[in-house]
């Protein structure tokens, strides 16, 4: 997962969205933190679960990204109050649990769901919108 998380942060751009769905102890977290880590975080990200939004800016990473934990969150309505709209500007949103938003989802958000086999290994589904035609799968 660290090094899917790596990967992906060679091809994101302002404005992207990414949701990772999985149970607990699937790998969200593990990928974030191999995004943010790519990115240039010196120090491991700690999960936003109890903060919902840890943002992340220059110069700590070369780009802005907010890292959601919507695992929390029991009504999509409430998440209009936490703005995420803001961080699009110029960074991307990487959110865990994004099943949580309902319809409320951006339609251009690549989602990968992470699925834990019973030999313990990890099976990514990913379902890849036109803005990410270009980029998926990750080298």
């Amino acid at each position: 997962m660290h090094r899917i998380g790596a990967a992906l942060a060679a091809r994101i751009r302002p404005g992207d969205v990414i949701g990772l769905s999985g149970g607990l102890g699937a790998g969200k977290t593990t990928l974030a933190r191999g995004l943010l880590s790519a990115l240039g975080l010196a120090e491991e990200a700690p999960s936003p679960s109890f903060a919902i939004v840890q943002p992340y800016e220059p110069p700590l990473v070369r780009l802005t990204v907010a890292h959601v934990d919507l695992y929390r969150i029991e009504d999509p309505d409430d998440i209009e109050e936490i703005g995420l709209d803001e961080y699009l500007d110029d960074g991307v949103l990487l959110i865990e649990w994004p099943e949580r938003m309902g319809a409320r989802m951006w339609p251009d958000a690549l989602l990968l769901d992470i699925a834990v086999e019973a030999d313990g290994a990890r099976r990514l589904t990913a379902i890849v919108p036109f803005a990410w035609r270009d980029r998926w799968p990750p080298s």
